[in-house]
């Protein structure tokens, strides 16, 4: 399958991501994908996506694009057994180390996506989602490369017709230039409001944030910013 193409012929306008392999797996999270994955991925043929239809219960629905390893998903899952989750990653060995993390902590409450996300948005229904996380995205420094950041005026349009009024999309990066790109693109979407506590509270994590080994290894040479925006009431 080309990085821009799912299942029932959905696009996206251009992958978001790079790879979707590295080093190859060890033989034990090969046999996971083989045997867990099929039954945790999420059906596009049952679309339109929300709670109900992806877990089988009306119960609040999270989403993570691009959850890498998938230490934060795998936390709050654990921690909100009553929520559903959905983790948006194309990255194989991401994969794997998720499927590891719900082997060991025996979750049932998440589903994953393997590709792109802006077409798992497009198959989402509306106002279905009760939050959204984007932790650490590519940056994509380049100036050429831009084009392939998630944040742009198309993926905010779909993040605000699926998402419910009031919900929060959280966004965090080490990369300054991508931190500014954020915000001006969010402060030019009506359908976001961006209102901090307080000056400089985008520098402190969210109070139920765990690290990824990428923050750790990084946050003693860059100070990451923290963004919490908000889904507006309303028709606008």
């Amino acid at each position: 399958m080309s990085p821009d193409r799912a299942e029932n012929g959905r696009r996206a306008d251009r992958a978001f991501f790079g790879r979707r392999r590295g080093r190859k797996l060890h033989a034990g999270r090969q046999r996971l994908i083989a045997a867990r994955l099929p039954s945790l991925r999420v059906d596009l043929g049952a679309a339109p996506i929300d709670a109900k239809t992806l877990i089988g219960a009306a119960r609040p629905l999270f989403l993570e694009i691009g959850f890498g390893g998938g230490e934060f998903l795998a936390h709050r899952a654990a921690a909100s057994p009553e929520a559903g989750f959905i983790g948006a990653e194309p990255f194989v060995e991401g994969i794997g180390k998720l499927l590891a993390l719900i082997e060991d902590k025996e979750l049932a409450n998440i589903r994953i996506f393997d590709d792109d996300a802006l077409i798992l948005l497009r198959a989402t229904a509306d106002a279905a989602l009760d939050g959204v996380d984007l932790v650490f995205p590519d940056p994509w420094p380049k100036t050429r490369h831009h084009k392939r950041r998630f944040v742009n005026p198309t993926t905010l349009a779909e993040l605000a017709r699926t998402m419910k009024s009031g919900a929060e999309w959280r966004f965090a990066t080490d990369v300054e230039d991508y931190a500014d790109w954020t915000l001006a693109h969010v402060l030019r979407e009506p359908r976001f409001d961006w209102s901090p506590a307080a000056p400089g509270r985008w520098r402190h994590p969210w109070p139920d944030y765990t690290p990824t080994r990428y923050e750790r290894k990084t946050r003693a040479a860059r100070a990451p910013f923290y963004f919490t925006f908000t889904r507006a009431g309303g028709d606008r």
